[in-house]
């Protein structure tokens, strides 16, 4: 009797440690969104990769500084396309400007030449630095005033394209820099790395090879 007796209360006993109710402090550690990992006899509570990027930071840093919001997003790499970006419109821009400059100038000198100028004999040129060829004013170079008006309304079209490209592009960085502070939260790995590597390879057809290969390391 004792021997039947004594598993059967056991048993009872694990029954009801079992169905002890969980403390409210566990269960908050299981419904939280944070994650624990144990060292060693320590538990280690470490901070949501996404949660330290806010969207709404990330484009105020990139519309007060383009490239600031890359930088606050650790995209430094693409802090180079952005100014580069940059640099290249601003070249285009100053090129077309220039360009503008000139030949509105010249436009300019044969609009203001009188009926009939007078031409220097030994230069063939009117005192605004004109020629005439057949009794009609052309620059110096030989452009009449319809081709100068073409070529002065084609710089400053292109121009204003660089001016507005110029603004498309401050915008897009903005908007770079919001989306990818939001795709944070999708980055399940932060050491993700992407590296260009040299490699040799042995065929039995083509012989030894070698060139680079995109490595990737997670």
């Amino acid at each position: 009797m004792k021997r039947v007796t004594i598993p059967f209360f056991l048993v009872l006993c694990f029954q009801a440690w079992g169905q002890e109710e969980i403390p409210k402090d566990t269960l908050s550690l299981s419904t939280s969104d944070s994650i624990f990992v144990k060292r060693g006899n320590r538990v280690v509570s470490i901070e949501s990769y996404a949660a330290r990027y806010n969207p709404r930071k990330a484009i105020l840093y990139a519309a007060v500084l383009p490239g600031a919001g890359q930088a606050y997003n650790n995209k430094y790499w693409k802090i180079p396309l952005v100014y580069g970006g940059f640099v290249g419109l601003g070249i285009a821009m100053n090129y077309n400007q220039e360009r503008f400059l000139v030949y509105k100038g010249q436009l300019f000198s044969l609009l203001n030449e009188p009926d009939d100028p007078e031409i220097d004999q030994a230069t063939g040129l009117t005192a605004l630095g004109n020629r005439s060829i057949g009794g009609q004013l052309v620059t110096a170079n030989g452009l009449k005033i319809d081709q100068l008006r073409n070529i002065v309304n084609r710089y400053r079209r292109d121009r204003d394209f660089c001016v507005i490209m110029t603004f498309i592009w401050y915008v897009l960085q903005m908007v770079d820099a919001h989306i990818d502070a939001h795709l944070k939260e999708f980055d399940v790995n932060p050491q993700l790395k992407v590296s260009l590597e040299p490699v040799m390879r042995q065929n039995y057809f083509t012989g030894k090879s070698t060139g680079l290969s995109i490595s990737l390391k997670f």
